[in-house]
């Protein structure tokens, strides 16, 4: 019996359909820099590098993790794609780098066009947040190793930064302010837990409001990561930030010390963060510890970042023209812990 691939569980026409149905929306992020069209076989990019003296290419590649699975049970499929794109630019943010471009793959049981496109949706959102271009991707049917609802995504992210400007931790002294920037929820990271609690320990309804959400469970599961570079591009503009730490997996205690020099501490007080009704749910359903919670989730605070004592008086001014809460969560001391958390 003659078969074909499409017979395997690969179907190239809905590969093309895909295509067809995102190069619009992909267009809508690209800059004047982008010289390839969608459907090569790689993206290109024009590097203008007359404004910098020693230019530095900065690059990371990160995923959404386990809150696919919470996309696929609501069968929302539009924001996953911002989650990915944040969770990479917000990194390579935290060297001083402005993001260029970005690309992304999605690996699924079931190629479906429209679903796709709805992810490079999310995906496009992200890159304009972001100031990158999204310039190419992948989206691979893959039968036998997901499910056919099933789906997973990553993303890669290329940024630029003048040498002389890079953003290390190593400026960070004795004295200098520890600030915060408000999250907008859970963002990428915790899922695992989060399902554990959600389904097995509490055993809630996506569909229904608790606590004090004002959204369903589901919506406020699904809400997008936060997309910090164009306000922290700005701020740079008026003031030395000396350290940066995004507040992914591992939370406050895995991700600050990663910005702080050896022989310095930062001294943070928690108290002053406006915790996220999500965040007090989930350690009352399953009764955790506020230690575990700041090892764990981000607590309502998605950046971390220092500067002078000097500038205190600029960040403060700069945040009060944003949407961003800003929290002057504490000072760098010395010591050798590099964070200590008053709760």
């Amino acid at each position: 019996m003659a078969i074909n691939y499409k017979d395997a569980g690969v179907d190239v026409d809905a590969g093309q359909r895909e295509v067809d149905l995102i190069k619009d929306i992909v267009k809508k992020t690209q800059s004047k820099d982008v010289i390839s069209s969608i459907g090569g076989f790689s993206g290109l990019f024009n590097l203008d590098l007359e404004k910098m003296k020693n230019p530095v290419l900065v690059s990371g590649t990160d995923g959404v993790g386990t809150k696919v699975i919470l996309a696929h049970m609501l069968d929302k499929h539009d924001t996953v794609g911002i989650d990915c794109v944040a969770m990479c630019a917000n990194d390579i943010l935290c060297q001083g780098a402005k993001p260029l471009f970005f690309l992304d793959y999605i690996a699924t049981g079931k190629l479906v066009p429209e679903k796709m496109s709805k992810i490079v949706e999310g995906v496009a959102e992200g890159c304009i947040q972001s100031g990158a271009s999204l310039i190419g991707g992948e989206t691979a049917e893959m039968p036998g190793v997901y499910q056919e609802e099933q789906y997973d995504m990553a993303g890669f992210c290329v940024g630029i930064v003048d040498k002389d400007k890079i953003i290390d931790g190593s400026k960070i002294s004795k004295g200098d302010i520890v600030y915060g920037l408000s999250s907008n929820g859970i963002h990428s990271n915790g899922y695992s837990l989060v399902r554990k609690i959600v389904f097995d320990v509490a055993e809630l309804d996506l569909n229904q409001k608790y606590g004090n959400l004002d959204i369903t469970l589901g919506e406020e599961l699904l809400k997008p990561t936060k997309i910090y570079v164009k306000e922290i591009l700005e701020l740079l503009k008026e003031v030395d930030i000396k350290g940066m730490s995004h507040i992914t997996g591992g939370g406050f205690y895995e991700n600050v010390p990663r910005m702080i020099p050896d022989g310095l501490c930062a001294e943070i007080d928690a108290s002053v963060i406006e915790t996220p009704e999500i965040f007090k749910l989930l350690k009352e359903w399953a009764s955790l510890k506020d230690e575990d919670m700041y090892a764990t989730f981000n607590m309502g605070v998605g950046l971390v970042f220092v500067v002078s004592e000097n500038d205190k008086e600029k960040v403060e001014k700069f945040f009060e023209k944003t949407d961003l809460k800003l929290y002057e969560l504490g000072q760098i001391k010395s010591g050798d812990e590099k964070i200590e958390l008053t709760i």
